[in-house]
């Protein structure tokens, strides 16, 4: 059983949901009469301040993944950020009131969670869970976990690091973003190229990127450098003729 000293807790509490498979529009409801989680040994019960909405969330929602969901009724929402109000009994890295961050799901298909983040309360496993930057508000935080998760994740797996240079299809959307950032500070970028439509250039220029390039005025297939990843955060990648930028001693 989880041991806090956590008291005046609501047994119900406000959480959107759907109980079938669906667009938004017809199957997410407001529920008031959602019972509050109660965390096990290893998790902590989180008043959530802020969470975050992702594509996976309206995909799941979609059924494209009822194969392996959790069951229905579903609350959806990976992202969270809040306040510590309980804690399970083996939980050692928090303690009631600390404001934390993070992505409930450690997979983010396989064994998604039923009771997401959508909600006044959620319960999180502790390792999937930081403490909250200072610098960072609630909301901010909440928009972080998934998206530079899957932005460092596709980095890893191009085998990307420093002195290799990087076109991000998509660098003013929220995982391209990511993109420029942990490529130019984190992984040491000798050039990054991002494109976006006009009014988010300067985005782009603060976030790092050596060349900003606007769709609405330029084709990025015109460009007669070559890099050494292309990451696409749009979808435009299905096309073959974007090979033509990759070097040709990039690992496969």
């Amino acid at each position: 059983m989880a041991s806090s000293t956590a008291t005046d807790l609501p047994s119900k509490m406000k959480a959107w949901n759907y109980a079938e498979y669906g667009k938004s529009s017809d199957v997410l409801k407001l529920n008031s009469d959602v019972v509050v989680p109660q965390p096990s040994d290893d998790q902590v019960l989180v008043k959530v301040v802020a969470a975050g909405i992702n594509p996976i969330d309206f995909k799941r929602m979609l059924g494209m993944i009822k194969h392996i969901d959790s069951p229905l009724p579903i609350i959806p929402g990976y992202d969270v950020a809040g306040v510590v109000v309980k804690v399970g009994s083996r939980v050692k890295k928090f303690k009631e009131g600390d404001e934390v961050y993070g992505d409930i799901n450690e997979d983010p298909v396989n064994n998604a969670k039923q009771f997401g983040t959508i909600a006044e309360y959620t319960a999180v496993e502790e390792k999937v869970l930081a403490l909250k930057p200072k610098n960072l508000s609630f909301v901010e935080a909440a928009g972080l976990p998934l998206v530079i998760e899957t932005a460092h994740e596709g980095l890893e797996r191009c085998q990307f690091s420093a002195g290799k240079s990087i076109l991000v299809l998509g660098g003013a959307g929220g995982v391209g973003t990511m993109i420029i950032q942990l490529a130019k500070h984190v992984y040491g970028a000798s050039k990054i190229a991002a494109t976006s439509s006009t009014g988010k250039l300067d985005l782009l220029k603060s976030l790092g990127a050596d060349l900003p390039i606007d769709y609405t005025k330029q084709n990025f297939e015109d460009l007669p450098e070559k890099f050494d990843v292309v990451y696409d955060a749009v979808g435009k990648i299905q096309d073959p003729s974007l090979n033509f930028f990759l070097r040709t001693n990039v690992p496969k």
